[in-house]
């Protein structure tokens, strides 16, 4: 049976039927269309057929009810709007342009739509009072009556590609083909009446069409170029120092500063967080007050709760600065040790997890340690949706990490700080898989430290790919990073520091201090160092206690009991090598507690009862810069007293254990009597000859005071103590001990910033208390007394010199090297060499810090073209912001050009012969943007914006040349390599295909429970929980499942008590204030704007 009703599906399309029409009425002379949807593809599919019929006639229906609206607002009556109607349509077709895929057939396919308006072949009109949803297509032939054919086509298809039918994806649609007399004489009467209240589309919209888009356009290569900074740079060009708002009394408005607080909030609206990385002395603490004034500013001061997060040396600083920016009624202060509180739901002293909409981090590197409880605690935080959103969109909290040093080690150390406001596997960035993205990274850097522990030298090309990659792809997007190199480079900045009479001190290269033993103390240091590695001599046995329990005993209380005390025994080495290192008489100290420490052990076997403390969490310790006094006095504290409390009896260890002590104490007792023997320090002889002949000379040090950094805290003590009896008595030593006490003397004797000085000491030396968050820049020297394992150490240190108001014109930098026979075992040189080396090439530095090999590298990077330490676009944006004040109209017509606007070059003309035959492209989407170069039959090649706008750069004089052949097919290349690019970035987020196995396991684990499980809000937090897996949202989840799923395994807990704890962990990282609604936020959706095309903002091609 037949019917006058069909789909597009069979090949039964609207098109068929529109050819078949065409085709088979008699002398066809109309075809008239209203539709509510019009393309210029659509119009192109039957363009043969209607070039046949003499009158075309397609009326549009445009968005009536929007001029309606507006027009209401004016208080006034809407009777339609010409040429508003008109300005509608134009826009319309704007957007099907802008649309429309990237192929010259396309294009021409385009401008023959417009010139056959131009030439009356079709008339085109839009409704002026009528929103028309209607799809009616007529055809007639031109004596059109009851006895003549004709028909009529209504339903659910538009005049586009899609709604025709003319691919096999096209949409479903449903028609209806009618050919009764009165169905088509009816169509045609409606459509003869809308279509005298219409207004028609006029050759000159046509032009304005032309005029808006790229269609038939080029520009020339200087206005490409100036479009690509417009696009690129966007708000940041306008510079407005008022942005900001009024600082406090006693602040001075610096221009750098305010263009750090420009780029960093925008950074915080697109990415939910950044990194405010400015080199030491350069005042991040009050750049970070002012972005924060702004957020409060921009969300409302009602709607605004912030927390701060900080060291607790810092607290001061923080309160007493956001006092001055009237921020503290709107804060809260924690230290970052006391995280747990604001999770204790019950504690009042701090605001909900829920609440705060801004968390401030300062010295955000202390949070690299993803393992760490402190962590854990601030990813929750930061993680948890606010409860209720300001001005400012979004249920995601915005997180300012401070630090000038937020590489400390390994790339590790940014890719989980990244964590605390994105996610590894689903990122806002352009990688989106940050897992993905670093673990290969990762992994090599791992290789370069095990092979330059074999070959005694590091691979720093290696080392310096690694970081690049890291900087180009990831810390571009999300860094705020200015160096005294740019504040100095560039004239605004310049001026706007002379003007106020700031001045910024040059640094000399580091200076090595080197000290020679006599020959018996060099035969005591190489058998101390024998000892001290030699298991058979030293063995490190008290702090392997529990490797020695029988294996029943060893198996009911602990699990890698083995590798543990291997580790523990293995640190220990290293810290009385290092204190070795720092000083003799610090050595002393170390090697006697160890001895006496070890026979309280044997003394317990005589008693019968052995205490253990193996959860000594050493490495945490180091990772959170505990210095090696703090950290040896808690193993010993925990190995006397805690932490299991477990008793043992001598029965319980293995024999041959109490021998292996006492074997232990015999070689620690020869060592302690040899070294007691010993009075001289040729270390010291040698410092006190520097100081009197070099440090404290007039010429280099004018102020005479001079800062000298240990991590010893018995090392500081006996300097001073040395000091003073040679003369030296306004001498401070400063620990964790009486640093809070002593604040106020080092501010008014060594902080420049102070009004009053005070002069009642000239040294200071001090442990790292004093490394991070003090100014001390009325010295202008510095001595490193020893080499800190943390090796950006050395940079703070010398930052609490090199900073903003110091008046010397020098900075100096005094370093003792460790010996070659201890730094072979710990690898000192090497470690400092290798994490200073990443930093520079991943986040730029003024200068060398520790060896002048560093200087070394610095000019291989600038000879090789890679970035210098300043950020190249500084150039770039300080450009645009001069073009735009001295040309605004220029500015303003070049900004307003449209999307796809396109040039081509003389490749020779242009001096960029390397781009011979290739296609420059700048693609942007809502989820990232990306600049691709494709050479000559290449494929596209994804550059940064540096490479990028150094190619793009031109002169206003220079021509255009007309557009290759070629320029189509590069420029489709670079927008498939950028869909395909996104499209992996998400399915590896959604797949797991680069998770961890520990995230498939807890996946798995969660799966497997909610299938079997009937309680619907288990199953629900199970939800939850495998979103935030997929997501890579909480970086401690994966590990914590992987531990439960691990006792389930075992039979030590059964299903109930598995989903309840489950549970447990979904109340945690789930608040529970916002559970409806992060429900349904947290369903693992692949994002719209993946499956979207990108936009084409620029394009330029060269020639052949």
């Amino acid at each position: 049976m037949s019917t006058k009703f069909f789909t597009n599906e069979g090949g039964n399309s609207l098109l068929k039927k529109f050819k078949g029409a065409f085709e088979h009425i008699a002398d066809i002379y109309a075809f008239h269309a209203v539709v509510g949807y019009f393309r210029s593809s659509g119009y192109f599919s039957i363009r043969e057929h209607l070039l046949k019929v003499p009158d075309v006639k397609i009326l549009v229906g445009i968005n009536v009810d929007l001029i309606s609206a507006e027009a209401k607002k004016r208080g006034l009556m809407f009777f339609g709007d010409p040429e508003r109607s008109r300005e509608e349509f134009i826009k319309w077709m704007q957007k099907d342009i802008r649309e429309a895929e990237y192929a010259q057939e396309v294009e021409e396919g385009i401008l023959l739509f417009m010139q056959d308006v131009i030439d009356k072949k079709i008339q085109i009109k839009v409704h002026k009072t009528k929103k028309l949803h209607a799809k009616i297509y007529i055809f007639l032939p031109q004596k059109f009556n009851e006895y003549s054919g004709g028909e009529v086509i209504t339903g659910s298809s538009n005049l586009t590609e899609a709604g025709l039918g003319s691919h096999a994806d096209s949409n479903y649609e449903f028609n209806v083909c009618l050919r009764d007399y009165e169905d088509v004489k009816f169509a045609e009467n409606e459509f003869q009446k809308l279509w005298q209240e219409a207004e028609e589309i006029l050759p000159i919209d046509v032009n304005r069409i032309k005029s808006r888009t790229h269609i038939g356009q080029l520009y020339t290569p200087f206005e490409i170029y100036i479009k690509l900074l417009i696009e690129y740079f966007g708000k940041n060009i306008d510079y407005d120092p008022d942005s900001v708002g009024d600082l406090p009394q006693n602040f001075k408005k610096l221009s750098y500063q305010v263009d750090a607080v420009n780029q960093g909030y925008q950074m915080l609206l697109d990415h939910n967080g950044f990194m405010l990385a400015d080199v030491v002395g350069l005042g991040k603490t009050v750049v970070a007050s002012m972005i924060a004034k702004r957020f409060l500013i921009a969300n409302g001061t009602l709607n605004t709760k912030i927390l701060v997060v900080f060291p607790p040396a810092l607290e001061r600083t923080w309160k007493k600065t956001f006092s001055q920016f009237g921020l503290d009624r709107h804060t809260e202060f924690i230290s970052n040790g006391s995280l747990h509180k604001i999770l204790e739901n019950k504690n009042e002293d701090y605001w909900p997890r829920e609440d705060y909409d801004l968390v401030l981090v300062d010295e955000a590197h202390k949070f690299r340690n993803h393992k760490s409880q402190m962590f854990n605690d601030l990813q929750i935080i930061c993680k948890t949706p606010r409860a209720v959103e300001g001005n400012v969109p979004g249920k995601q909290k915005k997180v300012i990490l401070i630090s000038a040093t937020p590489l400390n080690n390994r790339p590790e150390d940014i890719y989980y700080q990244l964590q605390l406001f994105t996610d590894a596997r689903k990122s806002t960035l352009d990688v989106t898989n940050l897992q993905a993205f670093f673990a290969p990274l990762i992994k090599k850097y791992k290789e370069i430290l095990s092979a330059a522990k074999k070959d005694g030298r590091p691979d720093i090309n290696a080392l310096r790919n690694i970081y690049g990659k890291i900087r180009d792809k990831v810390l571009q997007q999300i860094t705020v990073r200015r160096t005294r190199t740019d504040v100095k480079k560039y004239k605004d900045y310049e001026k706007d520091l002379s003007d106020q009479g700031i001045n910024f001190p040059d640094i000399a290269d580091p200076k090595a201090i080197e000290y020679e033993m006599n020959r018996e103390l060099e035969e005591l240091f190489y058998q101390t160092i024998s000892y001290l590695v030699d298991e058979n001599r030293i063995g490190y046995y008290r702090y392997k206690a529990i490797a020695w329990l029988q294996d029943e005993v060893k198996d009911k209380y602990y699990t890698n009991a083995d590798r543990a005390s291997i580790t523990l025994g293995q640190i220990m080495m290293t810290q009385l090598v290092k204190r070795l290192e720092s000083s003799f008489t610090a050595f002393k100290i170390s090697l006697n507690n160890f001895r006496i420490s070890t026979e309280r052990m044997i003394q317990m076997f005589g008693k019968g009862k052995v205490y253990v403390a193996p959860d000594a969490k050493v490495n945490e310790l180091m990772n959170q810069d505990w210095s090696d006094e703090e950290i040896e006095e808690y193993i010993l504290e925990l190995s006397e007293k805690n932490p299991r409390n477990q008793i043992f009896t001598p029965r319980d260890f293995k024999e041959g254990f109490l021998d292996k002590l006492r074997e232990d104490v015999a070689s620690l007792q020869e060592l302690c009597d040899e070294w007691n023997k010993i009075e001289q320090d040729p270390k010291w002889d040698v410092f006190l000859h520097l100081l009197k002949t070099e440090l404290l000379r007039n010429d280099l040090n004018p102020s005479g005071k001079l800062v000298i950094f240990t991590e010893s805290k018995e090392t500081a003590k006996y300097l001073s103590a040395k000091l003073e009896a040679e003369g030296f008595n306004r001498t401070l030593s400063v620990s964790s001990e009486n640093r809070k006490a002593l604040q106020d003397i080092i501010q008014d004797n060594f902080d420049a910033n102070t009004k009053l000085w005070k002069d009642d000491y000239d040294f200071i030396i001090s442990t790292e208390v004093l490394a991070e968050g003090v100014n001390m820049h009325r010295a202008n020297m510095i001595v490193n007394y020893d080499t800190p394992w943390n090796a950006t150490r050395l940079m703070q240190r010398i930052g609490r010199v090199n900073r903003i108001g110091s008046s010397a014109k020098m900075i100096y930098n005094y370093a003792f090297y460790p010996s070659r026979q201890s730094d072979d075992l710990v690898n000192l040189y090497n470690n400092a060499y290798i994490k200073l080396q990443g930093f520079h090439t991943a986040y730029g530095e003024d200068a060398q810090i520790y060896t002048l090999e560093e200087v070394l590298e610095k000019v291989k990077l600038h000879i090789k073209g890679i970035p210098e330490d300043e950020d190249k676009r500084l150039k770039y944006l300080a450009f645009i912001r001069k073009f735009k004040a001295e040309n605004e109209k220029e500015f303003k017509r070049i900004k307003a050009l449209p999307l796809k606007a396109r040039t081509a070059r003389d490749s020779k003309k242009s001096g960029k012969t390397s781009m011979a035959g290739g296609t420059l492209v700048f693609l942007k989407s809502a989820y990232k943007m990306e600049f691709y170069k494709i050479l000559k039959q290449g494929t596209a090649e994804a550059i940064n914006f540096v490479e990028a706008a150094e190619l793009f750069e031109a002169s206003h004089n220079e021509l255009m040349i007309a557009l290759p052949e070629y320029h189509h097919a590069q420029v489709q290349k670079a927008v498939g390599r950028f869909e395909q690019d996104l499209l992996l970035n998400a399915t590896d987020g959604i797949s797991g295909e680069h998770s961890d196995v520990n995230t498939n396991r807890a996946k798995k684990f969660l799966r497997e429970l909610r299938a079997d499980s009937a309680d619907e809000k288990f199953r629900e937090a199970a939800s939850h929980l495998i979103a935030l897996l997929e997501k890579g949202t909480i970086a401690k989840l994966p590990n914590e499942l992987k531990k439960l799923s691990l006792k389930f395994d075992k039979n030590e807990i059964k299903s109930h008590q598995a989903e309840n704890l489950v549970m447990q962990l979904g109340v945690k990282y789930v608040s529970a204030e916002n559970e409806g609604e992060e429900a349904e936020a947290l369903q693992f959706d692949l994002p719209a704007e993946i499956t979207d095309r990108p936009d084409i903002i620029i394009t330029e091609s060269f020639s052949g």
